[in-house]
């Protein structure tokens, strides 16, 4: 498919046009009359998904998030030290051994939203977490234990084989995770593309149309959009059963509804609801800013150097002997 992919992207990036700014307030558009999303944005951000279990708010003062910041800048400072060379590898299973703070870019300041300081994108349950099920709290921790089978490369996860981005980064919905949290997105009439860095995933959202056969469950799922005002409302259903897991448990069962709206030259409000009757004891939604960046986004070449999948099943065929 991946060539299929290329040539579609080659088709979106001839017909790119650049929008002008109307007068006043007017958002800005593409030659044809639709809001122009187009450029290159970023979510990095200390903020997460979900709110930490001892924060009880979902806004913090300046103060606050100052204080915040500087002791997350403390911490990533002192995860930067040169490492000992004589430490020798972990004997704990339970010893997490993995990048220095080097490699990862996660962001170094929390998400503002209209002037507010947000603690978590989720803004609905008011205490900033995923509402499970028994149902899918249970599904949530049978997806984990998957990650710690190594019987073989097919039941890996998905980002650890290259296929997509981990966490979630390509969605839906979108989320920032340890670094490569840029987005390129592009427009033709009929057509949204977004291009994720990490793992040069492209998700292509056609508007209007119908949604494919419930059998056909693409990565990333299958996105429909339209546009109200100046607002670009995308739904996507049919999602992998391969990409349930990320940070979170979602089922293929469940419609994730996105909305992206410029509400600066600088900035887009990126919105989203989940919905699923049998995952989750309610919709819950969650709003994050994406923010222009500048320029180009490089390849991710995950298959690179990527001796992590080899020496995991090596490593549990050694541990069997």
């Amino acid at each position: 498919m991946r060539p299929i992919a290329r040539f579609l992207f080659a088709q979106i990036l001839i017909a790119l046009t650049v929008g002008a700014q109307a007068a006043g307030n007017e958002a800005l558009r593409t030659s044809w009359g639709d809001p122009d999303l187009q450029g290159i944005w970023t979510n990095a951000s200390l903020t997460q998904l979900e709110r930490a279990t001892n924060v009880d708010k979902l806004v913090l003062t300046p103060a606050e998030g100052a204080t915040y910041e500087r002791i997350a800048k403390e911490r990533m400072a002192r995860a930067n030290a040169p490492s000992d060379p004589n430490a020798g590898a972990p004997t704990d299973k339970n010893t997490r051994a993995g990048y220095n703070a080097f490699w990862i870019d996660p962001g170094s300041t929390l998400g503002v939203i209209n002037g507010q300081i947000r603690t978590s994108w989720i803004i609905d349950p008011p205490d900033g977490r995923i509402p499970y099920t028994d149902e899918g709290r249970r599904k949530l921790t049978e997806w984990r234990m998957r990650s710690l089978n190594f019987d073989g490369p097919e039941i890996r996860m998905p980002g650890e084989r290259c296929i997509v981005g981990f966490g979630s980064t390509s969605g839906p919905p979108m989320l920032n995770v340890l670094y490569n949290n840029n987005y390129q997105i592009v427009q033709a009439p009929g057509y949204v593309t977004i291009l994720v860095e990490m793992n040069h995933d492209a998700r292509i959202i056609r508007l209007g149309g119908k949604h494919l056969p419930e059998n056909m469950t693409p990565w990333m799922g299958d996105a429909i959009g339209h546009w109200e005002g100046n607002t670009l409302a995308v739904e996507t259903t049919n999602l992998n059963p391969g990409q349930s897991l990320n940070r979170f448990y979602i089922p293929p069962t469940a419609k994730v509804t996105e909305r992206f709206t410029r509400v600066a030259p600088d900035q887009i409000l990126y919105q989203f609801e989940v919905e699923d009757a049998s995952a989750y004891q309610q919709p819950w939604r969650a709003e994050m800013p994406l923010r222009a960046t500048a320029g180009p986004i490089y390849e991710y070449a995950c298959h690179e150097g990527n001796y992590a999948l080899g020496n995991v099943l090596s490593g549990a065929r050694a541990e069997e002997k």
